[in-house]
């Protein structure tokens, strides 16, 4: 399986996991507020930020009845009309550029999930360099078709979508262009829990697509994700905040800076420790083999003793023969004298 690049930064299990943070509706409709979000992301570590491209016409329709209203009561966003919402959510597509431009001064790779073909084309303005499909789009294969066309690499999130369904959008996305594709693992719960976030399914899908595979992580706290870099995972999405109490619409399960540096660096440890199958001493050991134990003498005995239990044991330092001689050595008679802490050799019998 090859590996892909992502606007200058390589993705495959050679390289560091690729850490996103996901902005989503959290500056609040403040254009500052948004700027802050990338600067605290870039200070964290992250190596993307992501924003969503749309307008609540370009989600959904202005109507009150019970289909464009969330029941739910387990919902973050209960009683909630879609439109509404998406009012609250969306990013105004005026700071797009500006944004980007921050993102790139701060050395962080800026893209966007486009909800609809005109955000391809306004975001295709911008020179975006890659691309995310949304769980709940991952269905639209016209809007995949639109943004595999552009040639530019896409990340697409696998949320409630069955294996069928993956299929027919993998070929669509291929068929229609994109050669760099990275699918994430994705539970679309908010938050997720751990226990439904099913990462064995990485490897799975790795293997019968054929492409990198990440995890879009909506649990809370870093350990799922750390766990899923050794299901092969290469690349995180999280959301981002600055501060849960902040408010926003998916604050609630959106990481906060302390948060997303120690995923950034953990993932990472969790990376650097796969090495590869490997038995003895590391070259790094080396040094740890004396403090092994050996066979020393730990009583003086003189020239034609027997060495017993009583005058040899198995102690650290490593400076002598191996415990395994341990038994062969009981009941032997020794050549010379030797003082206690002398470790044992063949030559003393």
């Amino acid at each position: 399986m090859k590996d892909i690049n992502l606007a200058g930064r390589m993705i495959g299990p050679k390289h560091p996991p690729f850490i996103i943070a996901e902005m989503s509706g959290n500056h609040n409709q403040s254009l500052n507020k948004a700027l802050e979000i990338v600067e605290a992301a870039a200070k964290a570590g992250a190596h993307a930020l992501k924003i969503q491209t749309y307008t609540a016409d370009t989600m959904t329709l202005n109507i009150d009845n019970e289909d464009f209203n969330i029941e739910d009561k387990s919902s973050l966003w209960h009683k909630n009309n879609l439109y509404n919402l998406y009012q609250q959510a969306y990013t105004p597509w005026e700071w797009h550029e500006e944004i980007f431009d921050r993102c790139r001064e701060l050395g962080l790779i800026p893209f966007s999930t486009p909800f609809d073909v005109t955000a391809v084309d306004f975001l295709e303005d911008l020179n975006i360099p890659m691309y995310k499909i949304a769980s709940f789009e991952n269905n639209d294969i016209p809007l995949i078709k639109k943004v595999a066309s552009t040639g530019k690499p896409m990340i697409i999130s696998t949320g409630m979508a069955t294996l069928a369904e993956l299929d027919e959008m993998v070929r669509a996305a291929r068929d229609a262009g994109c050669k760099d594709l990275v699918l994430l693992k994705c539970t679309s719960t908010y938050p997720a829990t751990p226990s439904n976030t099913n990462i064995s399914t990485i490897p799975h899908m790795k293997d019968l697509f054929g492409c990198q595979v990440g995890l879009s992580d909506h649990t809370l706290g870093i350990g799922v994700s750390v766990a899923s870099i050794a299901t092969g995972a290469t690349v995180i999405e999280k959301h981002f905040t600055i501060s849960r109490t902040d408010g926003g619409v998916d604050a609630a399960f959106s990481m906060e800076p302390d948060e997303m540096k120690a995923l950034v660096e953990e993932t990472q440890r969790a990376w650097q420790s796969f090495g590869q199958v490997s038995y003895g001493p590391t070259e790094a050991e080396i040094k740890s083999m004396k403090f092994r134990r050996s066979i020393y003498v730990v009583k003086d005995v003189k020239a034609g003793d027997i060495l017993t239990k009583e005058n040899i044991r198995i102690i650290r330092p490593g400076y002598g023969l191996a415990p395994k001689y341990y038994e062969n050595l009981i009941g032997k008679k020794v050549v010379k004298e030797l003082k206690a802490g002398t470790p044992i050799d063949w030559d003393i019998l």
